[in-house]
């Protein structure tokens, strides 16, 4: 957990930053991951592992299943970035490429799944996923017990149902809140409608987030957590920019989205203790927005 006088100063609060960019693949991914393959019996574990993915979860789970000993099929779209090709290479994952669309993911998993009877893992929709990533919030709240917030970015939904999770479990007065940008706010507006919700574009700069919730953890966002702040792509750079600049650490765009929220509300955490889950820093250092 690393804090920032300075960024505290900008913000108008305490704001206790949660560094999963620390992680050995970069990102929270890994505790989902880690945790189902380790929920896995011996016999299930013989058989492997598969999911799809184009990013981080992708390497988290050919780290975790290297680790622990197991096979690891990924299923990745053939334009995927070549760097994070070469990081499930480098983790020992077995790549199928497939074409870049969401339904050619699903087939060529399944058709994995069912030719080797590897488990299906699910990078966001999956309890026991949900489950390892809650974790990140309960060091959080080991190390700083006093916040009256805690803040994470929204894509698929996994890290801020694992974090609704571990908040409501051992605090007793503190808010859950998603922040996420405004030209993907389907988690936004699925809170509004009670139901889940997509997007017809997914222009922004936070491309961790272009996913939507899915039907395990959705139920816990609607039960748990209080709101879900939007933030405009200009905001999410700004974000970005100081904590690079201020906290001297790698982070992601999807990451700033948490901080950049509590710069956008200022009035609204004044002298609040915040805590903010930096979910990654898997960020390509040629291209960056500032």
């Amino acid at each position: 957990m690393l804090t920032s006088q300075l960024l505290d100063e900008i913000a108008g609060c305490n704001v206790f930053f949660k560094c999963e960019n620390f992680q050995k693949m970069g990102a929270f991914k890994m505790r989902g991951a880690a945790n189902a393959i380790l929920s896995l019996s011996d016999e299930e574990r013989q058989n492997g592992v598969v999911t799809h993915s184009s990013g981080n979860f992708a390497q988290a789970v050919s780290l975790a299943a290297n680790k622990i000993g197991v096979k690891a099929y990924i299923v990745m779209p053939e334009n995927a970035p070549q760097a994070k090709k070469n990081g499930v290479k480098t983790y020992g994952g077995e790549i199928i490429e497939c074409e870049s669309t969401a339904e050619a993911r699903e087939f060529t998993a399944n058709k994995i799944q069912k030719e080797t009877k590897a488990s299906f893992l699910h990078p966001s929709n999956q309890d026991e996923v949900i489950y390892g990533n809650a974790t990140a919030a309960m060091e959080l709240l080991e190390a700083q017990p006093n916040l009256n917030v805690v803040i994470t970015p929204v894509g698929g939904g996994g890290l801020l149902a694992g974090t609704a999770l571990a908040v409501n479990q051992f605090t007793s007065n503190c808010k859950i809140i998603g922040a996420e940008p405004m030209e993907v706010d389907d988690a936004y507006r699925s809170l509004k409608s009670g139901k889940i919700e997509k997007n017809e574009s997914t222009n922004t700069i936070a491309d961790g987030l272009k996913t939507y919730l899915g039907d395990r953890n959705f139920p816990i966002i609607k039960t748990l957590v209080d709101k879900i702040i939007r933030v405009e792509e200009q905001e999410i750079k700004e974000a970005m920019r100081l904590i690079w600049e201020r906290m001297k650490i790698v982070v992601e765009p999807s990451s700033a989205v948490a901080f950049a929220a509590v710069l956008k509300n200022k009035e609204e955490f004044k002298n609040k203790n915040v805590g903010i889950i930096i979910s990654g820093g898997n960020v390509d250092v040629k291209n960056l927005p500032f």
